[in-house]
C-alpha cells in the first residue's frame, strides 16, 4: 500500500438547502488521486493480509480447464457466487474435473484480479463432498469406459499357470509388498526364480512407469504370471492403479497379471482388468504358487492314485470292450440265424438223400456180392472140389503136372492137407471136346 492510508479523495462541505454553492476554496496542498491500478493493489494487499487460507463449500459453475492446464471456475450457492482459479501445478492432481453442479469443497487464499477488479479465490486443494468425492467419481468414468470396450468381460481373462517356474513382479524395490512377496514364495515354492520390473507405486507419473514395467517383463518372455501392486495407503496414495495407463498395459498383457493393490477393501481398475485379483500381495504370491508342501505329499500319492486310475481305466475299457463284443455276438447272431436254419433244413435233405443214396448202394453190392460169390473159387470149393499147389504156389492144372513122389498142399473147402503123387491117369476123354 501507499504512505497516504487515506482513501478520502474529496473533503465533505455543508450547503444550505437550495442555495448555490459558492466555489470551493482551495486550503492547503492538491489531495492525492489514486490510480485504479493503485487501488486494486491496495484492496488485494487487504484481503491477502486479512483473510487467512480458508476452505468454501459451494455448488462447480462454469469448469473450464485452459491449455496451460489452469481451471476456472464459480463456487455458488442459492443467494451468491465466488470466482475461482486452481493453477496448473494444483489442478493436475485432480484425479478427473467436477461435474457441473457438484458439490465440492475447495481451500485456498481469497485475493483480487487487478486487471479487471475482480476480487477471486485461488484454490490449492478440490474435494467433493460424499464417500471419496472426485476420486470415486474418476473411478467409475473409467471404469464405465473400459467395461464398454470389453476390457472387464470374464471372458478375455486368461487363466493362472498352474506351476510357474518364474515369477514376475511389478511393485516399488524398497516396499513392504516385495518382502512380503519374495517371503511367501520363497516359503511355498523356493524352486521358483522371481523377477523384478522396479518402479514407483505412488505420486505424479507412477502410472506410466508401472505401464512401462509391465510392457518391459511382458516382452522379456520370462515369466509365466506377473504379480502387480503395492501394499495398502489411501485412496490418494493407490491412485496410480487407477490410472488408464495401467489398465490398458494389463489388458494387452499376453502373460497372466494378478492384480494385489492394498488391502481387501481397496478394489481399482487395475484389479478389474488383471486375470485374477488377490486381497494383498502376500494372498497373491499364495495364488500364484503351489505350497510345496501339499505338491511333495500329492507326489507321494501319486504312485497310488495312478495305480488306482489304471485300474479304473482297465476295468471300464474292459467292461466296454465286454459290452460291445456282446453286441456284435447278438448282431452276428441275428445275421446267421437264417442262414443257420437253412444250414438245418439243407443238413436234413442232405442226410436223407445219402440215406437213401447208401440203401441203394448196399443193394447193388449185395447183388454184386451174389454174382462174386457164385464166380469165386471158394464158392467151388464148397461144392466140394478142391486145388492142388506146389510148396511154392503154384497151380497143378494137368495130369502131367504130378510127377511120382511130389509132395504138394490140398486146398479143399476149411483149409489146406498136405499129398504126395503116387502116380497119376489121364482122363479117357482128356483132349476131345
Amino acid at each position: 500500500m501507499t504512505d497516504d492510508a487515506s482513501l478520502d479523495l474529496f473533503a465533505e462541505h455543508d450547503e444550505p438547502h437550495g442555495a448555490e454553492a459558492p466555489a470551493p476554496e482551495v486550503i492547503g496542498p492538491e489531495p492525492k488521486v489514486w490510480s485504479v491500478s493503485q487501488v486494486n493493489r491496495a484492496v488485494r494487499g487487504l484481503l491477502e493480509d486479512s483473510v487467512e487460507p480458508l476452505w468454501v463449500g459451494g455448488e462447480v459453475g462454469s469448469w473450464t480447464r485452459s491449455r496451460a492446464g489452469h481451471c476456472y471456475f464459480t463456487l455458488k450457492d442459492d443467494k451468491a457466487q465466488l470466482r475461482a482459479v486452481m493453477f496448473g501445478r494444483d489442478a493436475q492432481l485432480l484425479p478427473t474435473d467436477p461435474d457441473e453442479g457438484m458439490k465440492v469443497r475447495a481451500f485456498g487464499d481469497l485475493t483480487l484480479y487487478e486487471a479487471r477488479g475482480e476480487y477471486q479465490m485461488v484454490v490449492r486443494r478440490l474435494e467433493a463432498e460424499g464417500a471419496e468425492g472426485l476420486w470415486r467419481l474418476a473411478f467409475e468414468k473409467l471404469r464405465v469406459q473400459l467395461e464398454a470396450e470389453g476390457l472387464l468381460a470374464p471372458e478375455r481373462k486368461q487363466p493362472l499357470p498352474q506351476y510357474p517356474a518364474c515369477v514376475g513382479v511389478v511393485t516399488s524395490p524398497t516396499g513392504a509388498a516385495l518382502e512380503d512377496i519374495t517371503a511367501v514364495l520363497g516359503r511355498r515354492a523356493p524352486w521358483v526364480r522371481i523377477v523384478l520390473a522396479g518402479t514407483r507405486v505412488q505420486g505424479e507419473g507412477a502410472a506410466v512407469e508401472i505401464a512401462s514395467a509391465i510392457d518391459r517383463l511382458a516382452a522379456s518372455g520370462l515369466p509365466d504370471v506377473i504379480i502387480v501392486g503395492r501394499g495398502g495407503g489411501s485412496v490418494e496414495d493407490l491412485w496410480a492403479f487407477n490410472e488408464e495407463p495401467v489398465a490398458r498395459a494389463i489388458a494387452r498383457c499376453q502373460i497372466p497379471v494378478v492384480s494385489a493393490v492394498g488391502h481387501e477393501i481397496d478394489v481399482t481398475i487395475a484389479d478389474l482388468v488383471a486375470d485374477v485379483r488377490a486381497p494383498t500381495p502376500s494372498a497373491a504370491a499364495e495364488t500364484v504358487v503351489p505350497d510345496g508342501a501339499a505338491l511333495l505329499h500329492q507326489l507321494r500319492r501319486t504312485p497310488e492314485r495312478l495305480g488306482r486310475s489304471l485300474r479304473n481305466v482297465s476295468t471300464r475299457r474292459r467292461t466296454r470292450v465286454e459290452e460291445r463284443l456282446n453286441r456284435l455276438v447278438r448282431a452276428v447272431d441275428r445275421k446267421l440265424a437264417p442262414v443257420r436254419q437253412a444250414l438245418d433244413r439243407g443238413e436234413g435233405r442232405l442226410e436223407r438223400r445219402v440215406g437213401a443214396l447208401a440203401e441203394l448202394r448196399r443193394a447193388q453190392l449185395s447183388g454184386l456180392a451174389g454174382r462174386l460169390e457164385a464166380l469165386s473159387p471158394l464158392a467151388t470149393l464148397g461144392r466140394g472140389y478142391s486145388v492142388a499147389r506146389t510148396q511154392d504156389g503154384r497151380v497143378l492144372r494137368t495130369v502131367g503136372d504130378f510127377d511120382v513122389g511130389l509132395r504138394f498142399l490140398l486146398r479143399v473147402n476149411d483149409g489146406t492137407v498136405a499129398a504126395e503123387s503116387l502116380g497119376a491117369e489121364e482122363s479117357p476123354t482128356a483132349g476131345t471136346k
